[in-house]
């Protein structure tokens, strides 16, 4: 199997970003750390990609965007959004999937590490701050939809935290106080987030929390339906639930239908992908500005490319809540 520079850079005992210098003879590496470099690289017979090194001065035009899973629905409107603004200034967008896994994902970075793309946008990631901030130090790179606390790259999102709170006050403004939640069992921030906006719009309203009213699975249409049946099994059902995806809302939606007790709770979502116009009923959401995001994230991050002085700020686009059928 091809050896990786982040397995010649963790045999060293040293970082991705060192063993890179020392490909490129930088003299900022000391005598002593680049001796060791060299003879990892020729112990594990590492062969790294020359015309990445080559391309060190000249850019090569193309930006790598990861994706969590192939069917991250919410980033299909940003993905287009990056591709034409990519376009506009000269360059490919790579789209690839490390299906929320952090050895597929880092196998991918390899792009990045030799040079063979100018950048990285990760839609979602595995990565800690450390290593993040530690890639940023040699390599432009930024994070998209996900923030990662701690870091210090490029970063555009929403606030999530104030988007599900909002949410779930418009739920309580028409008269609700039985509000569920359905959640990832992930540690994603942004679920995360949605949680903590989710509880600040209880506990603002005077509305007790209740962890029965928690559902948390996965991403899927399914999840949203297994908690539809959990949470209308309970002896007090909710009468209105949010949920951190639209794809949940629409499993809710989908199950509440069928229910043979014939219960339609209001539903709002979150992302506002394109399928809840079309869907039956249609699906309540919060909405991200996903055009403006992906235009953002990609200008962004070719100004860092081609400058010196990297952009590193936190970008917080704004949300809105459409309201539907479901509501």
């Amino acid at each position: 199997m091809t050896v990786t520079i982040k397995e010649v850079a963790e045999k060293a005992g040293v970082s991705v970003a060192t063993v890179s210098r020392v490909l490129n003879n930088n003299p900022a590496v000391s005598d002593k750390t680049a001796k060791i470099v060299r003879e990892t690289i020729e112990e594990l017979d590492y062969r790294p990609n020359f015309l990445g090194r080559n391309l060190r001065k000249c850019e090569t035009n193309v930006i790598l965007a990861i994706f969590p899973s192939s069917e991250y629905s919410a980033g299909l409107e940003i993905v287009k959004s990056m591709h034409e603004t990519a376009s506009e200034y000269g360059y490919d967008i790579i789209m690839a999937t490390s299906y929320d896994n952090s050895k597929n994902e880092m196998r991918l970075l390899n792009m990045l590490f030799n040079r063979t793309v100018d950048g990285a946008v990760l839609m979602s990631t595995h990565l800690c701050a450390d290593e993040i901030n530690k890639i940023s130090e040699e390599y432009d790179i930024a994070l998209c939809g996900e923030k990662v606390d701690g870091t210090n790259v490029l970063t555009v999102t929403v606030d999530d935290v104030k988007g599900a709170y909002d949410a779930v006050s418009e739920l309580i403004k028409e008269g609700h106080t039985k509000i569920a939640m359905i959640s990832t069992g992930n540690e994603a921030l942004s679920s995360l987030d949605r949680e903590e906006g989710y509880k600040k719009a209880l506990s603002d309203a005077g509305i007790e929390f209740d962890e029965n009213y928690i559902f948390r699975g996965g991403y899927s249409f399914s999840d949203g339906e297994n908690g539809y049946r959990y949470l209308f099994s309970l002896p007090e059902p909710p009468t209105a639930v949010f949920a951190v995806s639209d794809i949940l809302a629409m499993g809710v939606a989908k199950r509440a239908l069928r229910s043979e007790k014939g219960k339609m709770p209001k539903i709002i979502g979150y992302d506002n992908i394109p399928l809840c116009e079309s869907y039956s009923p249609t699906i309540s959401s919060v909405s991200q500005p996903a055009r403006d995001i992906g235009r953002e994230i990609i200008k962004k991050l070719i100004e860092n490319i081609k400058s010196e002085n990297k952009c590193r700020e936190h970008i917080i686009m704004p949300h809105k809540i459409i309201r539907r059928e479901s509501f």
